[in-house]
C-alpha cells in the first residue's frame, strides 16, 4: 500500500459492502465500495454492477493522543504529588494488573483501562472528586482521563511519564499486596463489587471469624464465611456427628456420624476454600477457657443454644471488645441481632435474665424447621462480613425476627440499658465466672482486708 495511494481495490461482488484501507497523508482513510445496482442473470449471462467508492477520513493514533490531551489537564510528577499531598485527591492507576503487581503510588484505587468505563463510576463515584490518574507511561491516562470527562468528571488530571518516570525521581511507591491470579477467578463476584473489590478481599483474608458451634447455625455461617474467604475460622464444638444433626447440621454427612464435629467441619470448609486456615477447638467453652479461645479474633458468630453460655460470652466479648453476631431458632422463628461492645446494646440489655425453663424449651425438646437455621446462619455471616469489611449498616441496635410460617421478617429496636450490670456506665468490673441457670450477674469480690 503505497504511502499517497488508497491502496488495493478488493475484487468487486454483487451484492455486497467492501471495504479496503489506506493511507493519505496523516489520516487513515476508510474506503467504502456500495453495490448501487446490478442487472438481472438472463441465460447465463454476466451480472452488471456499478458501485460508488465513499472516502472517510478516520484519524490515526496520534492524532487522537493528540486530540486527548488537548482536552484533559496534564501534571508533571512533582506537581501531582503535591496535589496529592494537598489532598484530598483520589489516585487512580489505570495499569494491567501485572504492572500493578510489581509497584504502585500509595493508596493508589487500581481499575485497568480496558474496564474503566464500566467501573470507575461504581469505584469513584463522586465526580466532583479530584483525579489523579496514571499509567506507566501517560499515553493510557490520557486517554482514562478524557473518558472520565466524557463520563462527567469534572476535575481529572493525568500524570506525565506515568509511573515510570515518578519511580525514575525517586517519589514514593509501593509493591502493593495483590492476589494470585486463581484467588482472582474464585473471587471475581466479590472484586465487581465496589464495597468489596481487591482491598476489601484482602481484607477478608486476613480476618479471624471464631464460630460457637458447629451445628444448625454455625454449619451454614461457616460454609459462606468460607466460600467468601475469611482467612481464618475458628470453631469450637465439643460434640460428636450423630444422624439426628443431618436434618438440618450441613457441614456433615452420613459417612462422618461418630466423627468430632470440629473434624468434619475442617473437612468440609477446607474442600470448599483452601485459603481458609481452620482452627478446630475440640473443647467445652467455659469460664476457665473462654478469654483465652476468643482473644485475637476479629467477630464471634454466636450459634449456642442455652442461656448460661450466651451470658459467659457476653462479658468476654465486653472484656476483649469483640463484635458478637448473635443467632437463635425456635421451631418456624430465628432471630438474629448483632452487640458491638460499648457501642450498642448487649446481650444483658436485651436480656437481662433468662426466662422460666418451662418457656423457652430447647430445639432438642420443642423442634426446628430444619432449613430455619439456613437463613438465620446465612444472616449472620452477612453482618460478619459487613463488620469485617465495615461496610452497610449492621444489625446493632436492631433485632431481626423471621417467622417461616407467615414468611415475614420484622425489625425491632434494642437500646443500650443504662443500668445494665455488664456494659452500662455505673457497672463494676466483669467478673468471668460460670453461670448458674438463673444467669444473675457476678458479684465483684471485695478488696483483700475488707
Amino acid at each position: 500500500m503505497g504511502g499517497g495511494g488508497t491502496g488495493p481495490v478488493p475484487a468487486q461482488v454483487p451484492g455486497l459492502e467492501l471495504t479496503a484501507f489506506g493511507a493519505v497523508g496523516m489520516l487513515t482513510p476508510l474506503v467504502l465500495f456500495r453495490t448501487l445496482s446490478r442487472s438481472a442473470q438472463e441465460g447465463g449471462s454476466r451480472v452488471a454492477c456499478r458501485t460508488r467508492r465513499i472516502v472517510i477520513a478516520v484519524p490515526t493514533f496520534r492524532e487522537m493522543l493528540a486530540n486527548a490531551k488537548s482536552a484533559i489537564r496534564e501534571v508533571e510528577p512533582a506537581e501531582a504529588e503535591q496535589e496529592i499531598a494537598d489532598g484530598p485527591a483520589v489516585v487512580l492507576d489505570v495499569r494491567e494488573p501485572d504492572e500493578y503487581e510489581q509497584g504502585a503510588l500509595p493508596g493508589a484505587v487500581h481499575i485497568p483501562r480496558g474496564t474503566l468505563e464500566t467501573s470507575v463510576e461504581g469505584r469513584i463515584p463522586d465526580k466532583s472528586s479530584h483525579v489523579v490518574v496514571y499509567c506507566a507511561g501517560g499515553i493510557r491516562s490520557a486517554f482514562a482521563a478524557q473518558t472520565m470527562q466524557e463520563l462527567g468528571y469534572t476535575d481529572v488530571a493525568s500524570v506525565v511519564g506515568g509511573f515510570n518516570r515518578w519511580k525514575d525521581e525517586g517519589r514514593a511507591w509501593l509493591a502493593p499486596r495483590s492476589l494470585a491470579p486463581e484467588q482472582r477467578n474464585r473471587y471475581q463476584r466479590h472484586l465487581l463489587l465496589p464495597e468489596v473489590g481487591e482491598a476489601g478481599q484482602l481484607a477478608l483474608l486476613d480476618s479471624k471469624v471464631l464460630l460457637l458451634g458447629a451445628g444448625g447455625l454455625g454449619s451454614p455461617a461457616a460454609l459462606y464465611l468460607a466460600a467468601a474467604g475469611v482467612g481464618t475460622l475458628g470453631i469450637i464444638d465439643m460434640d460428636v456427628v450423630d444422624a439426628s444433626n443431618l436434618q438440618r447440621q450441613i457441614l456433615h454427612n452420613t459417612d462422618r456420624i461418630g466423627e468430632r464435629k470440629v473434624d468434619s467441619a475442617k473437612k468440609t470448609l477446607t474442600l470448599i476454600n483452601p485459603d481458609v486456615n481452620v482452627v478446630a477447638y475440640d473443647v467445652r467453652l467455659g469460664a476457665d477457657n473462654i478469654l483465652d479461645i476468643i482473644d485475637g479474633y476479629d467477630v464471634i458468630v454466636d450459634g449456642t443454644d442455652n442461656f448460661p453460655t450466651r451470658y459467659l460470652v457476653n462479658d468476654a466479648s465486653l472484656r476483649k471488645r469483640i463484635p458478637v453476631v448473635h443467632g437463635s431458632i425456635f421451631r418456624f422463628e430465628g432471630q438474629a441481632t448483632v452487640f458491638n461492645p460499648y457501642e450498642g446494646p448487649c446481650y444483658r440489655c436485651m436480656i437481662p435474665e433468662p426466662p422460666p425453663a418451662e418457656l423457652a424449651p430447647s430445639c432438642a425438646e420443642a423442634g426446628v424447621l430444619g432449613v430455619l437455621p439456613g437463613i438465620v446462619g446465612s444472616i449472620q455471616a452477612v453482618e460478619a462480613i459487613k463488620i469485617l469489611l465495615g461496610v452497610g449498616e449492621t444489625l446493632q441496635g436492631r433485632l431481626l425476627a423471621y417467622d417461616a410460617l407467615e414468611q415475614s421478617f420484622r425489625t425491632f429496636k434494642v437500646h443500650r440499658d443504662p443500668l445494665c450490670p455488664a456494659c452500662g456506665p455505673d457497672a463494676g468490673p466483669i467478673v468471668i465466672a460460670e453461670y448458674d441457670d438463673l444467669c444473675m450477674p457476678h458479684p465483684v469480690a471485695a478488696p483483700a482486708g475488707h
